[in-house]
């Protein structure tokens, strides 16, 4: 038989008082909560009160899950957290208040703030008065248990691994640089603005695409073989893919918004099984109005400095610290990083003033390198092949020196077909030396987080850019190109790309932009080694779980 019981609960603040209705088994060293009480302390906020003498002997009522629980003759000692920070709140039990407990249940505690005996590593505990179990988790099977796991193994369950304190402060990481961001881009005007997911187009022209389909099965069901034409097939008509960025998109807001931003997953179909790959992540796009690229460099560099500078006055550093220093203890292939190269990354990140260099200077440096014996590259640094990561490693170490590096006009072959040619390029000028207004952000250690450049603003430029690398259907099967000066050309001519043309048939304006791969940042400043271990659901080649 089970009853209602309305229980005077008291909150943190001395004399404040919450009634709530419990729910109470005929058993009573098992309890299950009917409701809970809409406002709890956190496990933070109970921490808090350690450096607060008033407290003491205060009654307080705390929610979270068990992360660990030794069990002595006497008494029992209960490990608990609730997200709210990496550090554990320890309760002392009774034997039969600890009884059937274990990793992983979800309890709630009522009990007395007090002084922990001396030589403790917590200066406070909280003195169980009863204990409530809200929901059990069966030690047999419980997969989250205080022993070796691999990496691999954790994100094979990311729905389960989220309730470890690293994946805890990560999740609270991304909230509070999501807000920063934000406020950043507010502040100074930014319109924030949502692009499509489902796309007609290769933003980048790698190829690297998911291709939309709906014919897609049921789990568990086989799906019905069908006679049908590919145009019956397919959903929109035409093969249509999921994004690889937004700044198509983005740019079509250049005539009336000058300033917008995005922040959304983007996707990429590619097969690397590296830790710098995944084939979901976010990013956070911005496009300007502007024909400088100074300015689009100085809009990243103030936005990186303005996040880290509001995410250190926090203690996301300090329980960094603590949660990697635990959790690296049980990863085998993690490599380790030291409080001072943690500390190090974010003391670099809080100003200004980065450096630059051209990628002909950076090739230069590279290839002096080599000459004078200084460096050994596995791939030989050259002006068509581009910067590999052990060459970004150096560029970003040597010119650097503890701080982001800008590199800028790549090569125009090695890029995407947008770009604005860089200052001075001309078509006496173009081919193999031809150069685009762009950058790359290197950072030490991690290397290229973001990429920028102007846009090719005008229409008969972009179109020969276009037809140079194959990605306008205008021009006739002799390569002649189509009629460029007719305003009023079809959107249905067959080209994906016909839409962005008209951006520029139709009163175009310049304009630039950059993209930020959030994931990487995080990684840098996490020292995470792997970004599959930044993202809360990762999704890779042959890896999509939940």
């Amino acid at each position: 038989m089970l009853w209602r019981l309305y229980r005077h609960q008291r909150l943190l603040q001395p004399g404040r008082t919450c009634y709530r209705p419990l729910q109470i088994s005929e058993n009573p060293g098992r309890r299950s909560l009917s409701s809970a009480p809409r406002i709890l302390p956190t496990v933070a906020s109970v921490l808090a009160l350690r450096t607060i003498d008033s407290h003491e002997d205060t009654a307080i009522q705390v929610a979270g899950s068990v992360r660990t629980i030794r069990k002595q003759k006497l008494r029992a000692f209960l490990e608990i957290g609730d997200g709210s920070t990496v550090h554990g709140l320890q309760v002392l039990l009774t034997p039969d208040q600890a009884y059937g407990l274990s990793t992983g249940d979800a309890v709630a505690v009522r009990g007395v703030w007090r002084t922990s005996p001396p030589g403790k590593e917590q200066s406070h505990e909280l003195h169980a008065q009863e204990v409530d179990i809200i929901g059990s988790a069966d030690p047999e099977t419980y997969p989250i248990q205080k022993k070796f796991q691999t990496p691999e193994f954790l994100r094979t369950i990311p729905h389960l691994r989220l309730r470890l304190p690293l994946q805890a402060l990560l999740a609270r990481l991304r909230s509070e640089s999501d807000f920063l961001l934000a406020q950043f881009f507010r502040d100074r005007g930014f319109l924030r603005v949502q692009a499509p997911a489902i796309t007609s187009s290769d933003c980048e022209g790698a190829g690297e695409v998911f291709s939309i389909s709906s014919k897609a099965s049921s789990p568990g069901r086989t799906p019905k073989l069908e006679t049908s034409t590919v145009e019956d097939e397919l959903f929109f008509r035409k093969s249509k893919f999921l994004t690889v960025s937004a700044q198509l998109h983005l740019e079509a807001y250049m005539h009336e918004h000058p300033k917008v931003w995005t922040f959304a997953p983007t996707f990429r179909a590619e097969k690397s099984d590296t830790p710098r790959h995944v084939s979901e992540f976010w990013m956070l796009e911005a496009e300007v109005r502007t024909h400088k690229l100074e300015e689009i460099m100085g809009l990243v560099e103030d936005m990186i400095i303005s996040l880290v500078r509001g995410l250190g006055k926090s203690s996301f550093l300090e329980e960094l610290m603590i949660a990697r220093r635990s959790w690296a203890s049980s990863q085998k292939d993690e490599p380790s990083i030291k409080r001072d190269l943690l500390s190090s990354r974010w003391e670099g990140l809080k100003h200004g003033s980065w450096p630059r260099i051209t990628y002909k200077d950076a090739i230069q440096l590279l290839q002096d390198s080599v000459k004078s014996g200084e460096s050994e590259f596995a791939h030989q640094p050259d002006w068509e092949s581009g910067l590999q990561l052990e060459h970004e490693r150096y560029v970003a170490a040597t010119v650097g020196q503890g701080k982001p590096v800008f590199v800028t006009d790549y090569p125009q072959a090695i890029k995407p077909f947008y770009m604005l040619p860089s200052t001075g390029t001309t078509s006496q000028t173009a081919g193999t030396n031809a150069t685009a207004a762009c950058f790359d952000l290197l950072l030490p250690d991690l290397c290229e987080v973001v990429g920028g450049s102007l846009r090719e603003h005008r229409l008969q430029p972009l179109m020969t850019s276009m037809q140079r690398r194959n990605k306008s259907q205008a021009a006739d099967p002799q390569g002649a190109p189509s009629d460029l000066n007719n305003p009023t050309a079809s959107l249905e001519t067959g080209n994906t790309l016909d839409w962005y043309l008209d951006l520029r048939r139709f009163g175009s304006v310049p304009h630039g932009g950059f993209g930020l791969g959030f994931d990487r940042l995080l990684c840098y400043l996490t020292g995470i080694h792997n970004i599959r271990d930044v993202i809360p659901w990762p999704r890779h080649y042959g890896r999509c779980d939940c």
